[in-house]
């Protein structure tokens, strides 16, 4: 099994990085790479439960995934399970997802994402491209830049 981290730093308070990260209404500003769109999703990681999401690329293809809030502190972490899901809608191999979120010592905020359970590191490569792109759209955001 394969793990992937990927840590940003943001000039503003942790308690602020956390709700982008977990909040519906943030979330769904930055979720997915570049150049997809949100088709569907239940997405909430600011509670435990169940969460989904329907990603669709430029070409209209669909990319489901979905999972379980499983453990949350916040301001500092919320982990959850991940599965994609094939084109008969069934869930594949379950991974896991923690997002935490440190105090950097200087005022601002160290996000670390640590994907975890990935079954080689070709899926790691692949999630890093995925998570990596995501990111890129929530550093763009003015309420998290100094």
């Amino acid at each position: 099994m394969s793990v992937l981290k990927i840590e940003r730093a943001f000039p503003l308070a942790p308690e602020k990085v956390f709700t982008f990260v977990t909040r519906t209404d943030h979330l769904l500003k930055w979720w997915g790479p570049e150049g997809v769109a949100m088709k569907e999703h239940n997405l909430d990681l600011s509670r435990p439960g169940a969460w989904s999401s329907t990603l669709v690329n430029s070409e209209g293809a669909l990319h489901k995934m979905s999972g379980e809030v499983v453990a949350i502190d916040p301001p500092n972490s919320v982990e959850f399970t991940w599965g994609w899901h094939d084109d008969k809608d069934q869930r594949g191999h379950e991974t896991r997802v923690l997002f935490e979120v440190r105090p950097d010592g200087q005022g601002g905020t160290l996000f670390v994402l640590t994907h975890s359970g990935l079954t080689d590191e070709e899926a790691a490569a692949n999630h890093k491209r995925g998570w990596t792109s995501s990111l890129r759209k929530l550093e763009q955001f003015p309420e998290l830049q100094s």
